[in-house]
């Protein structure tokens, strides 16, 4: 996935109106390198077509690219070559390796966490507590991570959250609301406790989000829904219980750590001559 309008944003960003004034006072400008982007670390590779994107946005062409987003990668992996230019490969340096490090990072939390629950029938997903301006790109990472996508934008589906029955006056009025208005858009119900899910199992919602219930309360949650209606389990999960959550037999589990605490995957650019 490429977002271009972002690379330019942050290769402005980066020169802030200016110049590289370090590359142009060391580098005479009729250099030729190779650099090779290389993982300090294992894990799974995303972003390597948003690398590649800013390489070429600084004019560098001689792009080869070696492993691909969802690979499993090891520590000392080859991900990706450019020849070229030695003042512009520097310029593209550190935003290629932000964009890549980032992205790498929620796909190989997020692999973590698909591992975790391995076994089970439930799937991993995210959640919009995403980095302004980068959802499309950190949900594609999550995708290459091997977990699933939440909605991408408050207008893909409504999500009925405890401000909005306040507002509204009662669940039931919530839902009916929603349901009046947006007849063909998909409708999930957020329950704290199991009789609230009693209340809301007649309106027939396509989900319900079990807000920070215990395994236990999720089992029951399952029985009483008898498959009837999908359920998302959100809060309280780590990856020390998530097999436990997993197994209770909800659909999902909610995780917004996969894109808001992904720590950074560890990858470099290395340059030599021919």
């Amino acid at each position: 996935m490429i977002d271009r309008d972002l690379i330019k944003r942050a290769l402005a960003e980066d020169l802030a109106g200016g110049e590289d004034i370090t590359s142009v006072a060391t580098v005479s400008g009729s250099e030729k390198v190779v650099a090779d982007f290389v993982a300090r670390k294992a894990g799974v590779l995303a972003g390597i077509e948003m690398a590649k994107t800013v390489l070429e946005e600084v004019g560098l062409s001689d792009i080869e690219v070696l492993v691909h987003d969802g690979s499993a990668i090891e520590a000392g992996t080859v991900l990706m070559t450019v020849r070229g230019d030695t003042r512009a490969i520097l310029l593209a340096e550190r935003t290629a390796l932000n964009f890549l490090g980032h992205l790498s990072g929620i796909a190989t939390l997020t692999r973590t966490w698909v591992d975790s629950i391995s076994g089970t029938s439930c799937l991993i997903r995210d959640t919009r507590k995403t980095t302004p301006g980068m959802r499309q790109l950190e949900k594609y990472a999550v995708r290459m991570g091997g977990g699933t996508n939440h909605r991408m934008s408050l207008s893909d589906a409504a999500l009925i959250k405890d401000n909005h029955i306040a507002a509204a006056g009662g669940v039931s009025k919530a839902f009916s609301k929603v349901r009046e208005k947006f007849p063909a858009t998909e409708i999930e119900i957020e329950v704290d406790t199991l009789d609230q899910l009693r209340e809301v199992i007649p309106l027939k919602p396509d989900l319900v989000l079990l807000d920070n219930m215990n395994p236990a309360q999720c089992r029951e949650a399952v029985a009483l829904v008898s498959a009837s209606i999908k359920l998302e389990a959100s809060g309280g999960i780590s990856l020390e219980n998530s097999k436990s959550y997993a197994e209770t037999g909800v659909n999902y589990l909610a995780i917004g750590a996969l894109t808001h605490s992904a720590p950074v995957l560890d990858i470099g650019l290395d340059m030599r001559v021919e």
